[in-house]
């Protein structure tokens, strides 16, 4: 126990604040844009709603490197894309935290819209057709009502995004790089200490992340339990 107290005290934290960040702004991100894409689809017709879901839910079914790759290739200094929003607006995207956060919101954005979508489709019908009844606007009854109905499986999928996000590795790698206090991700020092054979700062980092990860869990427990505990058990 003294030496894991001693090691925390000679290590450099900027890891976990870079991951934390990161998770947390991809988080956001994908919230508004996994409710936003959630509400579109499911007012689809099947066909139209089969191609959409699987065009959104690629990315969670993709190996992160090869999301890391067309990324790569669409925002690269070298490609028109890239070059655009360098020249246009000075924005660079490769090796910078950007790369960061868009690599982490692609990859974890999924678990956002697939949680919402199975959320809404949840909810019945009658409590929107009240809110129109009441003449209330589509707008207002999707955050008034079908929001707060789907609370449970929202507030699940923001949370397995946020640890998502933060846990990103394969595509954050190739978008961002390894940059050091910059862009260095906790992931990436894991896997970068192991080649080094620094196994004991590896463990501690491994311990950092499954406290993360068991805390997510714990919290996604709390919040579906909540809701299910006046269900009658079979």
């Amino acid at each position: 126990m003294n030496s894991f107290i001693e090691l925390a005290k000679t290590l450099d934290w900027s890891p976990l604040w870079i991951s934390l960040k990161t998770g947390v702004v991809a988080t956001i991100i994908s919230f508004f844009l996994g409710l936003w894409a959630a509400r579109k689809v499911i007012k689809k017709d099947y066909r139209a709603k089969s191609i959409l879901d699987g065009i959104l839910t690629l990315p969670m079914v993709l190996p992160p490197t090869v999301a890391g790759f067309f990324l790569l290739l669409i925002f690269s200094r070298r490609r028109t894309f890239g070059i655009f929003l360098n020249d246009t607006f000075n924005i660079q995207v490769v090796h910078t935290w950007l790369g960061c956060i868009l690599a982490a919101t692609v990859i974890a954005f999924p678990l956002m819209y697939r949680n919402a979508r199975a959320a809404f489709e949840q909810i019945d019908a009658n409590l929107v057709y009240a809110g129109r009844t009441l003449g209330m606007s589509e707008l207002s009854i999707f955050w008034r009502i079908v929001v707060p109905t789907a609370g449970p499986g929202i507030a699940s999928g923001t949370i397995l995004t946020f640890a998502r996000a933060m846990g990103e590795y394969g595509a954050t790698s190739m978008l961002a790089g390894n940059i050091p206090g910059k862009t260095g991700t906790v992931s990436q020092r894991i896997a970068m200490v192991i080649q080094d054979g620094d196994y004991a700062t590896a463990g501690f980092w491994v311990v950092i992340v499954l406290i993360i990860a068991f805390f997510s869990i714990f919290l996604i427990n709390m919040i579906t339990g909540k809701h299910m505990k006046n269900v009658r058990k079979w």
